[in-house]
C-alpha cells in the first residue's frame, strides 16, 4: 500500500483528483470505479475544476458506481445516480450511457445485482476505483464480517452506517435498509485501488485498515492484499497510525 499523507483535507482531494486525471490522460478508454459522499464531492470539485481547465476529458471513459440503495429510482433526489449527476456527471464531458450505476428501483435486487457484475466483466473490470471509507472500516457498501471474495449483491447495511448516511435525507427519512454494492472480490479485480480518507472521524478505521489484520472485520483491510493500492489522507485520518512518520518519510510530498 502507498500512503500518502496531505497537509489537509482540501490537499488530499486534489492529490486524489490528479491521480484520477493522470489515468484518464495516460488511458483515455479508461474504465473507472467510483465512489459517493461527502469525502467525494471535494475530490469530484477538482475534476471538474481540472475538466474546465482543459486538463482532462472523461469522453472516452466509462464508469461504474458502488452501490446505490435498494427502493430507490435514478431520479429520486437522494439517489447516488442524482448525486453523480449533480456532482459530476452533468459537468463533464462523459458520453451519454458511459456511466454506470446499479438499478436501485429494479423488482429483483438479486438479479440486479448478478445483471451489473456481469457488465463489469463485460467491459474489462475496473482500472481506477475510487474508494471511501466508513467508520466501520466498509469500502463500498461491505460493512464488517463481508466476505472478502464477494462479488455486486445486495447488502443489508448497519445501523452505523445508515446514522451516518441519514445526513443526505431530510428529516424524519431514514435511508434504505439495503443497497446494492460491489463486493470486495469485485474491488480487488481492479487494477489500480486509490482510497480517499479525511477527518479525525475515520482515524481509527484508517490504522486497522492500514496497521490492522486482514479481516472482515474490517473490510478495507483487504486492500493490504491488493498490488497497486493507494490511501489519500489528511493529517486527522492518518493520526492513529503508528508508522506515520515512516509514510512521510517515504513520500515527502
Amino acid at each position: 500500500m502507498k500512503i500518502l499523507i496531505r497537509p489537509d483535507a482540501p490537499a488530499a482531494a486534489a492529490r486524489a483528483a490528479e491521480i484520477i486525471a493522470a489515468r484518464l490522460r495516460a488511458q483515455p478508454g479508461a474504465v473507472l470505479g467510483l465512489a459517493t459522499g461527502g469525502t467525494m464531492e471535494a475530490v469530484y470539485g477538482r475534476l471538474i475544476a481540472l475538466h474546465r481547465a482543459g486538463q482532462v476529458s472523461f469522453a472516452g471513459a466509462t464508469s461504474f458506481n458502488l452501490d446505490e440503495y435498494v427502493g430507490l429510482a435514478g431520479d429520486h433526489p437522494c439517489s447516488y445516480r442524482h448525486y453523480m449527476a449533480e456532482k459530476l456527471f452533468d459537468h463533464i464531458d462523459m458520453r451519454a450511457g458511459a456511466a454506470h450505476l446499479p438499478r436501485g428501483e429494479a423488482p429483483d435486487a438479486d438479479a440486479e445485482a448478478a445483471r451489473y457484475e456481469a457488465a463489469i466483466v463485460a467491459a474489462g473490470d475496473i482500472d481506477l476505483q475510487l474508494l471511501g471509507l466508513g467508520q466501520n472500516g466498509h469500502i463500498g457498501f461491505n460493512e464488517p464480517t463481508s466476505s472478502l471474495a464477494s462479488v455486486t449483491r445486495p447488502k443489508t447495511l448497519e445501523r452505523s452506517t445508515r446514522a451516518a448516511n441519514s445526513q443526505y435525507f431530510p428529516d424524519g427519512i431514514e435511508p434504505p435498509r439495503i443497497a446494492i454494492t460491489m463486493g470486495i472480490g469485485t474491488i480487488m479485480r481492479a487494477r489500480e485501488v486509490l482510497l480517499v480518507a479525511t477527518g479525525a472521524a475515520k482515524a481509527r478505521a484508517v490504522a486497522q485498515v492500514v496497521e490492522g489484520p486482514v479481516s472482515a472485520r474490517w473490510p478495507g483491510s483487504v486492500l493490504q492484499m491488493h498490488p497497486r493500492a493507494t490511501l489519500v489522507l489528511d493529517p486527522a485520518a492518518a493520526a492513529e497510525l503508528e508508522l506515520a512518520e515512516y509514510y512521510r518519510d517515504i513520500h515527502p510530498d
